[in-house]
């Protein structure tokens, strides 16, 4: 009888340890939508740097989204690494995030650079975003 109890227990004990666990890996790998600023930043990194279309998806509005210009941006980076057998590196700086209600209109420099530190190009692009129950990227635009 002792023996069932302690397994009793035991058993008990796993399962709270195991519903510990999930409800710590959920919050760690849950998507923040709350700032503006970092979705763009994560959209930005998934979209241009690793080049990952399901990833940016996670980031961008449910409907209606308009990234024709930015695809456009992005194969051009890679024709030029493959013409030129060069890598380019992509990131992006002087980020401004203007929010009104539930919409906002970013604005930020696209940076290209030539890896190894070599030519630089600066484009300026603008951002519309949604706030659909956290913030997502609805539109891309050269501002």
């Amino acid at each position: 009888m002792w023996l069932a109890l302690a397994g009793g227990v035991l058993a008990v004990l796993c399962l709270g340890g195991v519903g510990v666990l999930v409800s710590l890996y959920d919050d760690a790998t849950e998507i923040k939508r709350t700032d503006p600023n970092i979705v763009l930043v994560e959209f930005l990194g998934a979209y241009l740097t690793d080049r990952d279309d399901q990833e940016a998806e996670l980031y961008s509005c449910k409907a209606g989204v308009e990234f024709s210009q930015l695809r456009e941006f992005r194969d051009e980076v890679k024709r030029v690494e493959v013409n030129y057998s060069v890598g380019i590196v992509v990131a992006w700086k002087n980020l401004s995030i203007q929010v009104l209600g539930n919409r906002a209109t970013a604005r930020v420099d696209i940076v290209r650079t030539i890896s190894g530190g070599g030519e630089e190009t600066f484009d300026p692009w603008k951002f519309e975003m949604s706030d659909e129950d956290g913030w997502r990227v609805c539109s891309a635009d050269p501002a």
